[in-house]
């Protein structure tokens, strides 16, 4: 992941549908918009974590998968506050579920051979969108949390086995945290 002034950290969210609602946003989200156009979207889509390749994507594309992100953020943040999810973000999360999903593809020897082609921005998003009413209303939906860092409000699913992760990562925000707990320690 890459912040505003360029610094770029490891960052793992735990699921797919958590990175696409970090892809940015709007008012004081803009600053980390990184979809400015279809192409943008496209681009993104193509790199893991769902890594499909999509031949086309227009301007109506971007806008639809830009308003299933801005309801699957509001979904992310109500589940980490121990929030019921908003009505609209659970009908927006609903409606873009039920379209037609990617198509799984078994590889060579049974290898994982990623998505079946031709797919579409709504396929893409529409899997996005059932990982996300997986997620959210699974037991996974209470590992949903919010990094424990100061100045830090980045939301991950928290896959450590004893679900005891605190930051959205160790290299930025635990680090931190570590150093400032030392530097205390050394003070005393």
């Amino acid at each position: 992941m890459t912040n505003p002034r360029g610094e770029s950290f490891w960052f793992d969210a735990g699921a797919a549908f958590v990175d696409f609602a970090l892809t940015g946003g709007e008012g004081e989200l803009a600053v980390f918009e990184t979809l400015h156009t279809p192409d943008d979207l496209r681009a993104w889509l193509a790199t893991p974590p769902l890594a499909v390749e999509v031949p086309r994507a227009s301007a109506r594309d971007l806008a639809a998968a830009k308003h299933v992100r801005h309801t699957l953020l509001a979904a992310i943040n109500a589940r980490a506050a121990g929030d019921p999810v908003p009505d609209e973000a659970v009908r927006a999360i609903n409606a873009a579920a039920a379209r037609e999903p990617l198509a799984p593809r078994l590889g060579p020897g049974g290898t994982a051979g990623g998505w079946a082609r031709p797919a579409t921005v709504g396929q893409a998003v529409s899997t996005l969108a059932r990982e996300a009413v997986e997620v959210l209303s699974g037991p996974r939906g209470d590992r949903i949390k919010v990094c424990a860092g100061d100045n830090c409000a980045l939301p991950f699913v928290d896959t450590s086995r004893p679900g005891t992760r605190r930051w959205c990562s160790m290299e930025r925000c635990g680090n931190r945290h570590k150093l400032r707990a030392l530097r205390a320690r050394t003070r005393d």
